[in-house]
């Protein structure tokens, strides 16, 4: 697969990609970046699916592509979403007695199909559903595996995965991962999910328009980074002090000239020599002068330039850097009480949180999490049983739709806290890295990452302050450095959370004290994983 001098910009003219050149070979390759650096688009642009404004993308064989949001029509069958009813059909034909060469030509070589597409979806954990049902019957992690199995029956030469585990349960994840490992061709996979980034042969780390390639998978990256950003910062260091010594040695070099200039003034005044010779002295002085200055801000110049050189090789991706004292819940205060509180969508709950409890709850796709957390949230009535909630709660839904997009990051952040000043709300967004101009851009210019920041941000900045937070899937979508963030701000925030997730690497970082798992059993502590 090669890119040449590839360039993409949208309608408006926004530019994504600018003589963009990339080659991968076979094996797994992770595409990483930060949100908004193009790695969808890049996908979008290798699938056919965009149309670039300069360049080449050359594919070497038949090419597979599963998007990130998938869209399939619910009336379809199992067997026309795998691409293999028409097949179907004619072995049908056949097996009772119309021959007709057309029935042959449909099926080609390809007479095991349907023991090929069953073993396909056996192996993702979808043997028991039929080739004859319909899509509309899946759940949304289902209908993911769904689209893989088509892609893998078709056994294309190229496969490209944008964030393939998005909605995925745990157990769905784990037969992603198998598939990944024993596929052959040349894979690209865009994710932030560590796990599934364990299982590549290189890293392609996405970056200011440009790909740096890094052998292994995503821990043998992190160690590479590592030495990579010490050498650069030590570079930095270097770099700044060459540039202070330089305008010391400019300061003392002006202070010389300026007691030349004023000795040679006071000779002049005195006429202590004849006035040719003065004043060829003086020029010889100015001519002196002017180069000695030209030489040492030359210097200077060099120095920062060598120092701008160091710090872009310097990657820091910025730190979330917040305290949230008033978000403090006593320990043994009562913050969720629920009796036998029938949810809407099935199911009966019993469960008490205390104090600054962090609360992991997973379970399977479909299982009930999302309908537990709104009806403590209050955005769902119970059908019965009681529910107590005696501190200020704020959810965070999967969509991030709290925002309206018409309003700068700011005035959303007021919206919640409408008693605290505006320089005190811009002084807390800085420490969400919106500092400046940026905290007056519209909600609906944001990046991805962006969004989730300024959305993380006017809910724990929200007056009163939560005591409780509900977090619905929050590592979807979001780029490795998005996720670090959000974990220094949960670290930073001292209520209670229950945070929903199939990411078990994500849910570790976390210092949970309890694992909830909800099933068909109703919801129970389960052992940390």
């Amino acid at each position: 697969m090669l890119c040449t001098d590839l360039s993409f910009e949208w309608p408006d003219g926004k530019p994504v990609l600018e003589n963009f050149h990339l080659v991968v070979g076979p094996g797994r390759t992770g595409l990483i970046g930060l949100n908004g650096a193009g790695k969808s688009t890049l996908l979008r642009l290798l699938a056919g699916e965009l149309t670039p404004t300069g360049g080449t993308v050359r594919i070497g064989g038949e090419l597979g592509y599963l998007p990130q949001d998938l869209a399939l029509d619910i009336g379809l069958r199992v067997d026309e979403a795998l691409g293999i009813r028409a097949r179907r059909e004619a072995l049908r034909a056949i097996e009772s007695g119309d021959v007709a060469e057309e029935h042959f030509a449909v099926i080609g070589d390809d007479w095991d199909v349907e023991e090929r597409a069953e073993a396909t979806l056996d192996k993702l954990g979808l043997g028991a559903l039929g080739l004859d049902r319909t899509v509309g019957e899946l759940s949304g992690g289902e209908a993911v595996l769904l689209r893989l199995a088509a892609l893998l029956l078709d056994r294309p030469d190229v496969l490209l995965l944008d964030e393939p585990t998005n909605n995925l349960d745990r157990a769905a994840r784990e037969r992603l991962y198998e598939a990944v490992e024993s596929y052959s061709g040349v894979m690209v996979i865009v994710s932030h999910d560590r796990e599934l980034l364990s299982y590549v042969d290189q890293i392609a780390d996405l970056r200011d328009g440009e790909v740096h390639f890094y052998g292994g998978n995503f821990e043998d990256y992190e160690a590479a980074l590592a030495v990579e950003q010490e050498a650069a910062e030590r570079m930095v260091r270097v770099a700044e002090s060459d540039v202070q010594r330089q305008k010391r040695e400019l300061a003392e070099a002006q202070v010389k000239l300026a007691r030349r200039v004023r000795y040679g003034k006071k000779m002049y005044e005195n006429k202590r020599e004849p006035k040719i010779v003065m004043g060829e002295r003086k020029r010889q002085a100015q001519v002196s002068a002017g180069k000695h200055r030209t030489l040492h801000a030359d210097r200077l110049a060099d120095a920062q330039e060598r120092l701008v050189a160091a710090e872009e090789a310097f990657r820091e991706d910025a730190e979330i850097r917040i305290d949230l004292p008033r978000t403090e819940v006593p320990e043994g205060r009562t913050v969720v009480r629920m009796t036998d509180v029938a949810l809407a969508h099935g199911g009966t709950v019993n469960l008490t949180l205390r104090g600054p409890e962090r609360v992991g709850l997973v379970g399977g796709n479909g299982a009930g999490k999302t309908t537990l957390l709104r009806t403590i949230a209050g955005e769902l009535a119970p059908l019965s049983g009681e529910l107590l909630t005696p501190v200020t709660i704020r959810y965070l839904p999967q969509r991030l739709d709290l925002l309206d997009d018409k309003l700068s990051v700011v005035d959303n952040v007021k919206a919640l806290a409408p008693g605290i000043s505006d320089n005190l709300v811009r002084a807390r967004l800085a420490r969400f890295l919106f500092r400046g101009r940026r905290a007056d851009r519209p909600a609906g210019t944001l990046s991805g990452g962006e969004r989730f920041r300024a959305t993380l941000a006017a809910l724990l900045l929200a007056d009163p302050p939560p005591q409780l937070l509900l977090l619905d899937e929050p590592s979807n979508n979001l780029d490795l450095a998005s996720m670090r963030q959000l974990t220094e701000a949960l670290e930073s925030y001292r209520g209670a959370f229950v945070v929903v997730s199939h990411d078990v690497r994500f849910l570790r970082r976390l210092g949970l004290t309890r694992w909830l798992q909800l099933d068909g059993e109703g919801l129970r502590q389960v052992d940390p994983m």
